[in-house]
This record gives C-alpha cells, structure tokens and sequence, in this order.
C-alpha cells in the first residue's frame, strides 16, 4: 500500500515538474512526501522481516 501511494505522489511530482512552474512549492512537497513514505516503506518492510 505504501508502493503505491509512493509511486502515485512521483507520478504526480514529475507531471507537474513537466507541467507547470507556477506550484513549485507543491511540487518539492509531494517529492519530499514521496521520499518520506519510502523511507517508512523501508523501515517496516525490515521490521517485519526479522
């Protein structure tokens, strides 16, 4: 579930990297927020692996 919503807020910063320049802000959010439900992705997946 934390793939998805990863891949779906990378989708969305790139479209709207490509898109427009006026939501820059937006832009570094949803890249950050990617990033960060990666790092959450990773750190349960190891846990729960041991």
């Amino acid at each position: 579930m934390l793939w998805l919503i990863f891949f779906i807020l990378l989708v969305l910063w790139l479209l709207g990297l490509i898109g427009t320049y006026t939501i820059g802000a937006w832009l570094h959010l949803l890249l950050v927020l990617a990033i960060i439900v990666l790092i959450i992705q990773l750190v349960v997946g190891r846990r729960s692996a041991l």
